[in-house]
């Protein structure tokens, strides 16, 4: 593993830069300002993009968790699409979003010497697919690099128990967490709380955890101070990596 091979720098919410392998990477584009987006529930975004989308650089690859969601895809992250190398998402994506490439789970797309394997992700309780939709996470592997894994919009300990059974060892993990809930589901959250951040952790073995999707909508329930504290009360402190927006942050 080469030291400082990956660099991670938060946009905001879901969005990132992933510097890794010689590959620029883009998690789940939101450039958009502050603003309520209507629908069958109403979202509203609290704050801006730490960088413009036309401050970010050419970008080989987005890594888009799912396509149904504004606060994973709103209006200017999806203008700014065509501009990527690739749009790797999921297979119903593809079928919505033209120049998406759909992987279904545990299908890998190779980008120079990167193989992406998009991995399961469950948006809610068991069962929450027929209202939240597909979502998928992503392992990126490199010859000599860690192993780093994006969750995506995933709230099941389980699928990260099963994505660290089959693929072994993670090195890093880029855990969407904030506690999305629009109430949907109750009480159950639509991505990782601090609690079940903490659990999925543990299914990670040592892995370097940075919590992204944690600031800047109205429907994160929690705040990245709680997931801070609950990291810190577990004794896993040493392994969280807070990004800063707009800070590259070298993992």
């Amino acid at each position: 593993m080469t030291e400082n091979s990956v660099t991670l720098t938060l946009i905001g919410g879901p969005t990132a830069i992933i510097e890794y392998a010689g590959v620029r990477l883009l998690t789940d584009p939101t450039f958009d300002a502050p603003r309520s987006y209507d629908g069958g529930i109403a979202l509203h975004k609290l704050s801006g993009p730490a960088l413009a989308a036309d401050q970010v650089g050419e970008i080989d690859a987005v890594l888009l968790s799912h396509d149904q969601h504004p606060d994973n895809l709103d209006e200017a992250g999806r203008a700014f699409l065509p501009r990527a190398g690739a749009v790797l998402s999921t297979p119903e994506a593809a079928g919505r979003v033209d120049g998406v490439t759909g992987l279904a789970p545990w299908q890998t797309h190779r980008l120079g010497d990167v193989e992406v394997t998009a991995v399961p992700a469950l948006h809610g309780p068991e069962g929450a697919e027929e209202l939240s939709g597909t979502v998928t996470g992503f392992v990126l592997s490199a010859p000599g690099e860690p192993v780093l894994y994006v969750s995506g919009d995933n709230a099941s300990v389980e699928v990260v128990t099963a994505i660290a059974e089959r693929i072994g060892r993670i090195d890093l993990a880029v855990l969407f967490a904030g506690a999305a809930n629009v109430g949907r589901f109750g009480d159950a959250d639509l991505t990782l709380n601090a609690r079940t951040a903490v659990a999925a952790a543990r299914e990670l073995g040592d892995a370097v955890i940075v919590p992204v999707h944690a600031e800047g909508w109205h429907h994160f329930s929690e705040t990245r101070e709680r997931l801070v504290r609950e990291f810190g009360y577990a004794g896993l402190a040493v392994r969280l990596r807070v990004p800063e927006p707009g800070v590259p942050l070298a993992l």
